[in-house]
Order: C-alpha cells, then structure tokens, then sequence
C-alpha cells in the first residue's frame, strides 16, 4: 500500500485524528508565506506526539541553511520537504533523508529532474503553480512518463474521491493530502481524513 501522508498540520486534534485513522507521516509546513505555516515550538510538541514509526516531516521553501539548522534543532523532523528553487548541494546539506517536489506541467523534464535529485529518498510530483505549492488543483498525470529514477509521491488536489484512481494509474510509492482532508485553510476534517485513508485502502488491493 502506498504510504500516506497528510501534511499542513497546526492542531494537537489533527494530528491525532491522522495518526488514528492510519497516516504514516504528518507535515508541518514552515514557510510563513503559507496559511498552513506552523511556530516551530508548536511544531515540536506536536511532533513529540507521533508514535513510533510514524514520521514527522518539515516542508521548506528557498529557507535559508541556518533557519533550517534552527528548526531541525528544535523540532524532532525526520524527513525534509524542499518544495522551492533549492539545488540538490543544498537539500544534501542537512545530512537528513529529504524529498524534492517537482512542479508539473507540459515539457517538465521529470526523468532529467529525479536524475539530479538523485540523493533524494523521493520526488513528489505536484501541480504548477505561480506560488509555490500545488495550490490544491490536480495536473495532468499522463505528464509523469514511466522509468522515472527515483520513487515518486503523487500530491496536487487529492482527495478521497480520486486519490483511488490516482493509485491505480500512477503507482505512486506514497501520496501526499493537505487541503483535500480540510474544513478550512490549516483546519483538518477527521472525517475526511479517514475517508482518504480507507480510499487509498481499497485501491491498493486493487
């Protein structure tokens, strides 16, 4: 089964209703630009609150090296997120397994992008947009062509209405939520949340 992530967490009750309905990692997002952005003090107690095996992960965008150094200090992350301009020299920088988003639209060079991430446990694959982030819209997911380097984690506009269709055409080793489970901007729906779940549930026996 792919794995599940459901990222823009800022509430204790969030996180603990992904976490109840079987994610295996949940995203903090620390760019202030963001509405889902999170206080790394928060970020750290709510990080604390994860059981074992369930992974913490910090979302970044163009940061510089020591905010990065200061939230890693800070907040027990496992995984690093880098979803801006950044080179592979510095994603590798940090000495922690890190993801690279890649933005997607028509003559993106995917094979040529995982190629020179090749550091990196993954590459997420989102839709383009003008700011920096998916903006919750789905792309074209013909646009990802087979043979690609590195594992791939499928985001943009998922929710639990095509996240099952999603998994069967692209295979992705994990996918990747935020607005598709929320209320609100930051603002998670328990319900919503278990239902991606179980959604990625079913079509993974498929």
């Amino acid at each position: 089964m792919p794995g599940i992530k459901i990222c823009g967490l800022k509430r204790e009750e969030d996180v603990r209703a992904a976490i109840d309905a079987g994610a295996d990692a949940v995203g903090f997002v620390f760019y202030p630009k963001s509405p889902r952005f999170i206080d790394p003090e928060k970020a750290a107690g709510l990080a604390l609150a994860a059981p074992p095996f369930v992974n913490a992960v910090g979302l970044f965008v163009n940061a510089e090296p020591r905010q990065v150094r200061e939230i890693l200090a800070a907040v027990p992350l496992h995984l690093l997120q880098f979803h801006g301009d950044e080179d592979e020299r510095y994603c590798r920088q940090f000495a922690r397994p890190y993801v690279k988003a890649a933005r997607m639209r028509p003559g993106f060079d995917l094979l040529q992008y995982a190629t020179e991430f090749s550091s990196a446990q993954a590459i997420l694959v989102d839709a383009f947009a003008e700011t920096y982030g998916g903006g919750g819209k789905t792309f074209d997911w013909n646009l990802i062509p087979p043979g690609v380097a590195r594992p791939l984690i499928l985001s943009g506009g998922l929710d639990a209405g095509n996240v099952g269709e999603a998994i069967v055409r692209v295979r992705p080793a994990a996918v990747d939520v935020s607005s598709g489970v929320e209320a609100a901007k930051g603002i998670k729906d328990a319900a919503k949340i278990r239902a991606f779940v179980a959604a990625v549930r079913e079509a993974s026996v498929v």
